[in-house]
């Protein structure tokens, strides 16, 4: 299964993560998402999210704030603010602490692109897709893709759509 993975839009969709993501079989949204983006993913592939701090009361509601899954055998847990190994949120590092680690653990909410792995819980993957949108101090927005397939995690890739701020012209 190939996945694409987002976070931290704030109400812009870039166009080109449309081409970026015509190969995904799935999208994930790490939260931040803002209004009407949700929509525009969800008509073009099936979209599993988070909502974010600055998502509104609907999105909230609908959305929930940790998302634990599994995708072709691999565990995994999507949340919005969740710190960076080895220094996680307390909320996150309890939880952490309070059950087997999944396998990857993917947060947005820093705007600070970063793949690891984390020895400290099972040598977790740790996801932090950057920010996709156009608000936030981050200088280049960023995407990840990769596959997952019967258990392995592959193909990771960094996408970069350029400057903050900057339109992406269509091709």
């Amino acid at each position: 299964m190939k996945i694409g993975l987002l976070s931290d839009t704030h109400g812009y969709l870039d166009p080109a993560v449309f081409r970026h993501f015509e190969s995904c079989d799935e999208l994930w949204h790490a939260g931040d998402i803002g209004d009407s983006i949700l929509d525009r993913l969800h008509a073009f592939r099936p979209v599993r999210a988070v909502f974010g701090n600055i998502d509104s009361r609907p999105l909230q509601t609908s959305l929930p704030e940790d998302l634990f899954f599994t995708c072709e055998g691999v565990h995994v847990w999507m949340t919005h603010i969740g710190g960076v190994p080895p220094n996680y949120n307390p909320r996150i590092k309890k939880i952490l602490k309070s059950r087997t680690p999944p396998d990857i653990f993917i947060c947005g909410h820093s705007h600070i692109l970063r793949v690891k792995r984390d020895p400290g819980f099972n040598n977790m993957l740790y996801i932090n897709p950057g920010a996709a949108g156009n608000h936030g101090f981050h200088a280049i927005k960023t995407l990840v893709r990769f596959t997952i397939d019967s258990g392995q995690i592959g193909n990771m890739e960094v996408i970069e759509l350029g400057k903050r701020g900057a339109l992406t012209p269509v091709e």
